[in-house]
């Protein structure tokens, strides 16, 4: 047998995955284990969690792959550093140190790290090898994707020096097409946005998605006319006069601004009506790019198939316009598409490329298995940490509880799901889930304010049972990683009236959008995760729970976390998640916790004041 380790770390969300013989037995981000959100440590954690999940130690691992070639990517930083001095000195500075204590000597830092959460010396550790970026982008996103032969697109901030890349899959093969180098990037694009909305680079991009909606396209022209030159191939060349990114401490400058008649907004002050619209303008300019380099693709390739990757790929409502408008027979989008993916795509390279491993294809199956790659708890594990916490629980067979909790969800209960695998990626799954009813009209502001302490503009999903989704969505293939989007079918819609139709921002929010309007956007869309019995039998029970009592196919689906906190990882951290909100109840396992029969704690009560936004 071959084991092989991916590794991927010091820039953001750091990950260990590890694979035998071209099968994926486990993946983690190290985030989970550590609670630092996006945490870029060398993933100690994750290594061991794989590790114990095969029943090996390191000395077993044939070869341990990093995800990107660090001194590819200090020789474009030089370049970018020299090229525009003598601006970017500040910069310069900040950024120098830490490449000359560490991500310069990444291979004897690897192998130290390596050395000590294993106990073997240097020469006894497997072989290091180093992928470059995009290329274990593209080998996430092919390698393990349904398809026998696929273009594959990349498309995210900058690996060493690539920022979007063309590539061919064919069985076990990928060969290079084009790429487009920094500083142009979608991606840094993108978050030349998120920053200028207020929202945090690398990690409120979703946000800014999530916004668009509320917003109209007046920027689209500003946009096309001042900051990118497009051309009708979907390549494209930014200018660079109104971003920061390439030399300063900052994504976007004061020429940027003066573009868009004001300053970056401060994070956490009010959203207004123009970071609305300048959100929609950013997303219809990224959608128009994302479809004109498909097209360009399959026009180069004739390929019937696309599988993305890359932090652009969790657009989900690109993605959806792509599956819809797109010259693709089907699209698959790699749900760890962002860096802890390339932990993945780094060790399928190595296995398919060095060890010439084998790989077969049926255009229907995909080797992710359903995600569902992290840890899981046995029932001892579970009772030793929520007796440790004090907890009061009873413990219910399925045939009891799943009804039970499908009640609950009939009576506006919201619901922590802790079971199975924990999910690899940012989507929650229905393994570390929180629940609820999506035909409740105010369980979205519930969920928003009460439990996952954040903005009340943000939008949550449906988990639908993948043989009802068409019923209820514009959607006619399976979705089972929440990253398309489709619009809800005309007869679930609610028709508006004037006085709704004439609501602007967030007061859109006030009017119920269809007959499931807890997950049903502004503008009739939602981000569709279908539920299959093969991957999620258990979470697919309990939506088969709550159709037979109330007709409804689906549940709304959010990540077991609340604002700033990574998703939850054992029993303690979801105990803990649950205490600090108004969720009603939690479920581990087959450990049903009710909110009501818990002791009562002073710090809960005071995290809670201090998380919930005003």
């Amino acid at each position: 047998m071959t084991y092989i380790l991916g590794l991927s770390s010091y820039y953001h969300d750091s990950a260990a995955v590890l694979i035998r013989d071209g099968e994926i037995i486990a993946a983690a981000q190290e985030e989970r284990f550590t609670r630092k959100k996006h945490d870029p440590a060398f993933p100690t954690h994750a290594l061991e969690y794989c590790l114990d999940e095969a029943a090996i130690t390191l000395a077993d691992v044939s070869d341990v792959v990093f995800y990107d070639k660090p001194l590819v990517k200090f020789e474009r930083l030089l370049e970018t550093y020299l090229a525009y001095a003598p601006r970017g000195f500040r910069s310069f500075l900040a950024a120098m140190p830490v490449w000359m204590k560490e991500k310069l000597y990444i291979k004897r830092t690897l192998k130290k790290e390596l050395g000590a959460c294993s106990g073997l010396k240097t020469t006894a550790l497997p072989n290091l090898l180093f992928t470059q970026h995009h290329q274990s982008h593209a080998a996430s996103a092919f390698f393990p994707s349904p398809f026998e032969k696929a273009a594959i697109l990349c498309l995210d901030g900058v690996g060493e020096w690539a920022t979007t890349t063309a590539w061919s899959g064919d069985a076990n093969q990928l060969t290079a097409l084009w790429q487009l180098d920094f500083p142009h990037s979608l991606g840094l694009l993108y978050s030349a946005f998120t920053y200028y909305t207020g929202f945090r680079v690398n990690s409120g991009e979703y946000k800014l998605m999530g916004l668009a909606p509320y917003g109209e396209p007046k920027y689209v022209d500003q946009i096309l006319d001042s900051l990118i030159d497009l051309k009708e191939d979907g390549t494209f060349r930014l200018n660079m006069r109104y971003f920061s990114y390439a030399t300063g401490l900052t994504m976007t400058n004061a020429r940027f601004g003066s573009l868009f008649g004001a300053p970056a907004r401060k994070p956490e002050t009010e959203l207004t009506q123009r970071e609305m619209d300048i959100a929609r303008s950013i997303q219809d300019v990224t959608e128009e790019i994302v479809l004109r380099l498909a097209r360009t693709i399959h026009k180069d390739t004739g390929a019937e198939y696309l599988c993305l990757a890359g932090g652009v790929a969790l657009n989900c409502v690109a993605n959806g316009r792509l599956l819809r408008e797109g010259p693709f027979k089907d699209i698959w989008i790699q749900p760890a598409a962002g860096d802890a993916g390339g932990a993945l795509g780094a060790a399928l390279a190595v296995w398919y490329d060095k060890y010439r491993g084998a790989r077969t294809a049926d255009n229907i199956h995909d080797a992710m298995a359903g995600s569902y790659l992290g840890p899981a708890c046995t029932d001892e594990e579970i009772a030793a940490q929520l007796d440790a916490l004090g907890a009061c629980y009873e413990k219910m067979e399925d045939a009891g509880l799943l009804p039970e909790l499908a009640r609950m969800l009939a009576d506006e209960k919201v619901i922590g799901w802790f079971q199975g695998r924990m999910e690899f990626g940012p989507r929650a799954l229905g393994g570390r889930s929180i629940l609820g009813d999506p035909r409740s009209s105010k369980m979205q502001s519930i969920m928003n304010l009460k439990i996952k302490f954040r903005e009340s503009f943000r939008p949550f999903a449906p988990s639908i049972l993948a043989e009802d989704a068409a019923d209820f969505f514009d959607l006619d293939r399976p979705s089972p990683y929440m990253l398309i989007v489709a619009d809800v079918n005309k007869e679930h819609r609610r028709a508006l009236d004037e006085q709704q139709r004439g609501l602007f921002g967030v007061e859109k929010l006030l009017v119920p959008r269809s007959t499931l309007p807890a997950i049903t956007h502004v503008d009739y869309s939602a981000r569709i995760q279908t539920i299959h019995r093969q991957t999620n039998p258990r979470y697919y029970a309990l939506v088969q729970e709550f159709k037979a009592l109330t007709g409804c196919p689906a549940v709304v689906n959010t990540s077991f976390n609340v604002r700033g906190e990574p998703i939850v990882c054992t029993p303690e951290d979801a105990y803990r998640c649950f205490m600090r909100t108004n969720m009603d109840c939690l479920v581990i396992e087959n450990y049903l916790l009710r909110k009501d029969d818990q002791p009562k704690r002073d710090d809960d009560q005071a995290w809670m004041e201090e998380f919930a936004l005003d």
